[in-house]
C-alpha cells in the first residue's frame, strides 16, 4: 500500500456504503413507488369524493379534508397503501386460517395448485429439452410448436382447458395445475436446451476420446453445465405457475383462492380487497423465487460451481 493510498480520508458517509449495496437502492425505489402511490390514489379518488361533498351540500372544503377524505373512502378507485395493509392485517392476523374469509386459507389453495403445475411443468420441461438436444428430429419438429405455444393468450385457452377436462370428469386441483403447467414449462424447456448445449466443443470433443456413451456425457458433462440455467428458469417458471393458477381459478367461478379473491373483489367494487390479493400474490411470488434462490446457491456450493 503506497503512502499516497494512506494519507487519503476515509469517507465518512454513512450512507456511502448503504446505497453502495442493493438494500439502499431498493428502499429509494420501494419509497419512491409508495409516494406516486399516495398521490394517484389521491388525484383518483377526488372526483368520487367531490360528488360525495356536491350530494352532502358540503361547498367550503379545505385542501387538507379532501386529501384525508380521497385516502379514507370505504370503495375507492385507488386504495390508499395504509388501506391495504390494513385489509391483509385483518385477512391474515385477525381471521383463523380455515376461515374462508382469510388470506392465508385463499393463499394456500392458489400455491396447491401452484406447486404442482410448477411440478409437472418442470418435469415436462426437462425431458422436452433432454429430446430436442438429443434428436434433431424433435429439434426441427417439436421445438416450433414449443415456441408457438406461447403466442396463444392464457385467458383464451384457459376456459378451454377448464370445460375440456371437466368433461372427461377431472375436476378440482388438477386442472387449474394444467393452466399453471402450460405457462411454466415453456422457459424450463427453453433454458434446459440453452443450457445441454453449453458445453465447449473441446469439452464434447474430450468425452469422445474417452468413448462416452450419450448418457455418460449428458451425465458428466451436458447435466452440470445445465444446472444454472435450470435454476434460473424455474424462477421464471415458477412466478408464471403461479399467474397460471390465478388464471386457472377465474374461468372455474371458484370460491377459494386468490382468483377467486380477485373475481369477488370486482363483481362487488371491493377495490382494497383486490389489491390486497394481488400483493398477497406478489409476495407468494417473491417467496417462492426466493426460496429457488437459496436452493440455487446451496446446490452450486455444493458443486463447486459457487463461492
Amino acid at each position: 500500500m503506497t503512502d499516497a493510498s494512506l494519507s487519503q480520508p476515509r469517507s465518512t458517509n454513512p450512507f456511502a456504503g448503504l446505497m453502495s449495496g442493493t438494500v439502499g437502492p431498493v428502499t429509494v425505489v420501494v419509497l419512491a413507488i409508495i409516494a406516486l402511490w399516495y398521490i394517484s390514489a389521491v388525484a383518483l379518488n377526488t372526483k368520487f369524493q367531490q360528488d360525495i361533498y356536491a350530494r352532502a351540500g358540503q361547498s367550503d372544503v379545505g385542501f387538507s379534508q379532501l386529501v384525508t377524505d380521497t385516502l379514507f373512502q370505504e370503495r375507492p378507485v385507488l386504495p390508499a397503501p395504509h388501506q391495504v395493509l390494513v385489509e391483509i392485517w385483518d385477512t391474515t392476523v385477525n381471521k383463523k386460517i380455515t376461515s374462508k374469509r382469510s388470506l392465508v386459507y385463499h393463499t394456500g389453495i392458489t400455491l396447491s395448485s401452484t406447486l404442482l403445475g410448477f411440478l409437472i411443468g418442470t418435469t415436462l420441461g426437462i425431458l422436452l429439452a433432454i429430446g430436442i438436444v438429443h434428436s434433431r428430429v424433435l429439434d426441427k419438429s417439436l421445438m416450433p410448436w414449443v415456441i408457438s405455444s406461447q403466442t396463444i393468450p392464457i385467458l383464451a385457452i384457459a376456459p378451454m382447458i377448464i370445460v375440456v377436462l371437466n368433461a372427461v370428469g377431472i375436476s378440482g386441483l388438477l386442472p387449474k395445475a394444467m393452466i399453471s403447467t402450460y405457462l411454466s414449462f415453456f422457459p424450463v424447456t427453453v433454458g434446459m436446451v440453452k443450457g445441454l448445449r453449453s458445453p465447449e466443443v473441446i469439452h464434447m470433443d474430450l468425452m469422445h476420446t474417452y468413448s462416452a456413451t450419450r448418457i455418460q456425457a449428458f451425465w458428466k458433462l451436458r447435466l452440470p453445465y445445465a444446472v444454472p440455467y435450470l435454476f434460473t428458469s424455474m424462477k421464471i417458471g415458477m412466478a408464471a405457475s403461479l399467474v397460471g393458477a390465478i388464471v386457472g381459478e377465474l374461468p372455474t367461478g371458484a370460491v377459494a383462492g386468490l382468483g377467486a379473491r380477485l373475481l369477488a373483489g370486482s363483481y362487488y367494487g371491493q377495490t382494497v380487497q383486490i389489491w390486497s390479493a394481488l400483493l398477497m400474490a406478489a409476495f407468494l411470488a417473491g417467496s417462492l423465487v426466493a426460496l429457488i434462490g437459496v436452493i440455487e446457491k446451496r446446490t452450486l456450493k455444493r458443486m463447486g460451481m459457487a463461492g
